[in-house]
């Protein structure tokens, strides 16, 4: 049975499988006290963003960040 699952899965598009794989992976995922977990820090994080409490940058300012540590990463090789 597995054979012909996975000949069959084989057999989609790229995209597909790509659709399959995250739906597979998420089903080994599937524990209540960690998607509790995932919840509550959700509603953390945005109840944060909505008080001014947590940080935000500018699509700017990451760029920046990244193009500084990537400088940095070719510089050290």
């Amino acid at each position: 049975m597995f054979e012909e699952i996975e000949s069959a899965a084989l057999q989609l598009s790229r995209g597909d499988r790509a659709r399959l794989t995250e739906r597979l992976l998420a089903s080994l995922d599937e524990d209540p006290a960690i998607e509790q977990a995932w919840e509550a820090e959700i509603a953390r994080r945005v109840r944060a963003y909505r008080t001014g409490e947590m940080k935000t940058y500018s699509f700017e300012e990451v760029d920046a960040i990244v193009e500084g540590m990537l400088g940095s990463a070719e510089g050290e090789s």
